[in-house]
């Protein structure tokens, strides 16, 4: 389907063309053009988009249509759509756009997600909601508080469904599933596809209709891939000077780890740069202060973990930096996809050090297109490094937890800190004599340990089926 299809050719109500038209949108991007007319069928559907390609209309746009041409007066507390997304982020970001492209429409929407307080939220639910856009954990909570009540859902949406299943929602999905009515339509999108992914298809979708706009796991053409090599040790450094060489006015930032994140914050803006640091050990009102304040162009650097690598939605966002390469390709490939967004250009520069180089070459893989490696001129590395900082300590008493959009820690559970200790003999019971120390009271020699492999990178490592096949799919009964 051509992507110079206008949305006034899609059939959409005259508001929701008014609000498109507000918006500054008048052609469909091609996942948009699919999608769309499909979901006003009213049947299910599954939606392969690589990320920034316009999807979050694809089902918006239809699913108010759909609400608006059937007006039912609905209870409090019951809403009659309900989206389902990983992150906060991405779900204020989806809720957002049903506002904008509902604008003209009386239809209700709320957005609900932890780390946050929940009062506000129940007062919210007083109220009549059509369409509700929510995290699988915080949305689980109401429903366990009763003040939330699903048996009066007509569409489900599953956004970044990978994602999802990645996090470790599987269990909360299917807890959810359990709570809505049969007769329902479902709509599937996302960026990726495993084993999982089909296998959740099978059991969710009734003889859906398919659309993939592009071919699995790679990146938007737009966007120009470099890496530079550079040792671990120098890449703050490298970072402060890219930034000022090219006068970057707007660069997201992708680090592995909160600690890194907020070391590289700490030191841009010691360099006169502006920067803000956002994962999931902030709270949920400082990131939405930082993502605003750098969507705003307050502040020209955001430094991420790939807690935001899904679903922010920045207006033409030149450049991308993966300070350091992720574990999972994958991941790669939805961090670069906050550049080159719906058609626009883009740039991706990664910083690769000495043990990176087997990352990079499973990214090139994924992606199936070399990664040029190019030499900055210019640069000269420090003679001596900046101290690494100690880790802030962990507080005593309780484990840690991650919340659940933030993290699957209820998949992986988090070792206890007495079994870390090394183990030395009590003062007061020394070894007998004539008999070698016992093993407990000598202290443990590290252990290199075993690289743990993620969900999403052990179903990725398996030869992947065709995503659509001919067969319709059938759900399980």
């Amino acid at each position: 389907m051509s992507q110079e299809i206008q949305f006034a050719d899609l059939g959409l109500a005259e508001p929701l063309l008014r609000a498109i038209a507000d918006a500054g949108y008048t052609r469909s991007t091609p996942i948009q053009a699919q999608a769309i007319p499909q979901v006003m069928q009213g049947g299910d559907l599954l939606a392969g988009a690589q990320t920034g390609t316009g999807k979050t209309a694809g089902f918006t746009l239809p699913i108010l249509h759909l609400l608006n041409a059937k007006p039912v007066t609905v209870k409090p507390g019951h809403p009659r759509v309900l989206i389902l997304v990983p992150t906060r982020e991405l779900a204020a970001q989806v809720e957002e756009s049903v506002r904008t492209y509902g604008k003209y429409l009386k239809i209700r929407s709320m957005v609900m997600f932890g780390g946050v307080g929940i009062t506000p939220q129940i007062d919210r639910l007083k109220k009549p909601v059509e369409i509700l856009v929510a995290t699988p954990g915080r949305l689980l909570d109401h429903v366990g508080q009763k003040t939330l009540n699903l048996s009066g859902i007509e569409i489900l949406v599953l956004d970044e469904a990978d994602r999802m299943l990645d996090m470790g929602f599987i269990r909360d999905i299917k807890k959810v599933l359990a709570l809505l009515p049969r007769q329902r339509q479902n709509l599937l999108f996302s960026a990726t596809f495993s084993d999982e992914i089909r296998e959740l298809a099978e059991g969710l979708l009734h003889n859906p209709g398919f659309v993939e706009v592009a071919r699995r796991n790679i990146a938007a053409e737009g966007v120009q891939q470099t890496a530079h090599l550079v040792a671990q040790t120098h890449k703050r450094e490298f970072v402060s000077y890219l930034i000022k060489q090219h006068k970057w006015e707007q660069v997201l930032i992708f680090t592995r780890t909160k600690h890194g994140a907020n070391r590289l914050a700490e030191k841009l803006n010691k360099d006169g740069i502006p920067a803000m640091a956002i994962h999931g050990n902030k709270s949920q009102s400082a990131r939405t202060k930082a993502l605003a304040q750098f969507k705003d162009g307050d502040i020209p650097v955001l430094v991420a973990t790939d807690i935001a690598a899904r679903g922010l939605d920045i207006d033409q966002l030149p450049q991308v930096v993966n300070f350091e390469l992720p574990n999972v390709p994958e991941d790669y490939v939805h961090r670069i996809g906050r550049t080159g967004r719906a058609g626009a250009s883009g740039a991706a520069i990664s910083l690769v050090d000495n043990e990176e180089i087997k990352l990079l070459k499973a990214i090139e893989k994924l992606v199936k297109k070399e990664i040029p490696i190019v030499t900055v001129e210019g640069f000269t590395p420090p003679k001596k490094t900046e101290p690494e900082a100690p880790r802030p300590p962990r507080t005593q008493g309780k484990p840690r937890t991650q919340s659940r959009e933030n993290g699957s820690a209820h998949k992986h559970g988090e070792r206890n800190a007495r079994h870390d200790r090394p183990q030395h003999p009590r003062p007061n019971q020394p070894a007998k004599s004539g008999q070698p120390p016992s093993k407990s009271n000598q202290p443990r020699q590290n252990k290199k340990a075993k690289p743990r492999m993620s969900e999403a990178a052990r179903n990725q490592a398996k030869p992947q089926p065709a995503l659509f096949n001919p067969k319709p799919i059938g759900r399980k009964r």
